[in-house]
């Protein structure tokens, strides 16, 4: 099924659960949600985008057992007037093992990591870095897609995000996931 006719059969109030049911009929297109009703569709990522999440999750592994990491999991966002929100991370790292489901609660969450493809630049580094710092999330990482694939990363402090460290992909890839308090 085609974006198009999804967008056809739009409920007035879209829920999480409508928001599966998008998925699971659209595979061509992510659809997330924020907490005041705002719909976002996205196309899936890229093949670069993809190699610099597989490279996250492979280094994440060296120091996080890979049952608290998870690639493009939805989680349900609590916004500040009592709106859910759906997003889908490219990455998660949660403090302990998570049950199964498609909307997972930002409780247990450390880390967030948002790759931005070309027109997600606003989403990622504006809205949604709003969204998890009022979610609570500790650290936000965003990495560009630029020569170096730069990584900023953002630890959160009296309930905003502040830069800790921005440097390339690489040299993220020569620290351990201890270094940056995700063991």
């Amino acid at each position: 099924m085609s974006a198009e006719a999804v967008g056809r059969h739009m409920p007035p109030v879209v829920t999480l659960d409508d928001l599966t049911a998008m998925m699971a009929a659209d595979e061509h297109h992510r659809y997330e949600i924020s907490p005041e009703g705002a719909l976002s569709i996205m196309p899936p990522p890229g093949y670069d985008h993809a190699i610099i999440a597989t490279r996250l999750m492979v280094w994440l592994a060296t120091g996080v057992p890979v049952e608290r990491i998870a690639q493009a999991v939805g989680l349900r966002i609590p916004g500040r007037t009592g709106g859910l929100g759906g997003r889908i991370p490219d990455l998660v790292v949660w403090n302990k093992i998570q049950s199964n489901g498609v909307w997972l609660p930002v409780a247990d969450v450390l880390l967030v990591i948002e790759i931005i493809s070309p027109g997600s630049e606003g989403i990622d580094t504006v809205t949604k870095r709003s969204e998890y710092a009022a979610a609570g999330i500790p650290q936000y990482w965003i990495v560009d897609q630029d020569s170096t694939q730069t990584v900023t990363m953002h630890v959160l402090t009296d309930g905003h995000y502040t830069a800790r460290a921005t440097m390339p992909l690489a040299w993220v890839l020569n620290t351990t996931p201890s270094e940056h308090e995700l063991s």
